[in-house]
């Protein structure tokens, strides 16, 4: 398991010379990455967003591209357009920004509904269809979407089945004084982002994909992957609960996670440490519970610390 633990090593020291005193969020993005799967930064304005998908991009020798997301965009604007061409007489596909192999959308939640559904094809099937074509997206594909959660005027809340296809929802946070001070001396003459290039070959990344599959799962840990999930659609304040997708992306980023810290085998720990970032996206609160202010985070943890571990046993009193 040493090959996705050095890629992910190189990418994370090359990424924290840009994002300081964030290891775990910077982390977790890395885990997104090796499991194949897409992510949702949601923070205030300012904390580093769009920074953290930048760096990751410029480590990865992939194709990036960058979509400002604005209530004025169509669906064309993102996936692409059929042109006719006046000299062949023929349409011509011009591929829109999301033909690419990172995608950063920033600002995800500025555009219409209609808009966004433009990437829950892409997000789910890795393929774009325009004018009843198909065209398949290039290995690897990850989107990177940010969002900010303070500010509504202006905004439109993802819709449940486009938040159901982000295996992972993070928040960076303000950083700690010393962290904030680093920043500034950081970014005196020139911005780190500048100066970071590429760690990681392509190659090495599918590699390390494919290496990130064979960590073994044994059926305990996979029956407690089910037992956590299917709690969360019994929980009396969870209108709706997390869907089989949730239960795919706590299986794989286990694996991811395993993989990291040199373990070719899951254990407990790592489902217990991904539940709140691969599950609390998905639940609906319940109307009544959400005048409470009920947390989803607060929902899963609970779940989580309710729910027998693998080989625990019940002490007899």
């Amino acid at each position: 398991m040493q090959k996705p633990r050095k890629v992910a090593e190189k990418v994370i020291a090359n990424v924290e010379k840009v994002i300081v005193g964030k290891h775990d969020e910077v982390q977790l993005t890395l885990l997104a990455l090796l499991c194949q799967g897409h992510l949702l930064i949601e923070d205030v304005p300012g904390v580093g967003k769009t920074m953290l998908a930048k760096s990751i991009a410029r480590s990865i020798g992939c194709t990036f591209r960058r979509i400002q997301f604005t209530p004025d965009m169509l669906p064309s604007d993102v996936t692409g357009v059929s042109v006719f061409n006046q000299k062949t007489r023929e349409f011509e596909f011009r591929p829109g920004p999301v033909m690419a192999q990172i995608v950063l959308t920033d600002e995800i939640n500025r555009a219409t509904p209609k808009t966004q559904s433009a990437l829950l094809e892409c997000m789910e099937e890795r393929q774009v269809t325009v004018d009843g074509t198909t065209y398949p997206m290039a290995r690897p594909f990850l989107i990177l979407a940010t969002q900010n959660p303070i500010e509504y005027e202006g905004t439109f809340p993802l819709p449940e089945a486009q938040l159901d296809r982000f295996m992972m929802r993070i928040s960076l946070g303000y950083p700690s004084p010393e962290d904030e001070i680093t920043m500034m001396d950081s970014q005196q003459y020139v911005h780190p982002i500048e100066e970071i290039g590429q760690v990681v070959d392509f190659e090495e990344l599918l590699e390390a994909q494919e290496t990130v599959k064979d960590i073994y799962i044994d059926d305990s840990i996979k029956e407690y992957i089910v037992a956590v999930v299917g709690e969360t659609r019994k929980h009396p304040d969870v209108y709706l609960g997390a869907s089989p997708r949730g239960s795919l992306a706590l299986y794989k980023t286990s694996q991811a996670r395993a993989a990291l810290l040199g373990r070719d085998y899951v254990i407990p720990d790592d489902i217990k440490a991904l539940g709140k970032v691969t599950l609390a996206h998905r639940l609906i609160i319940s109307p009544s519970a959400r005048i409470k202010n009920v947390d989803p985070k607060a929902v899963v943890e609970e779940i989580i610390s309710s729910v027998p571990v693998p080989g625990a046993r019940v002490r007899a009193r």
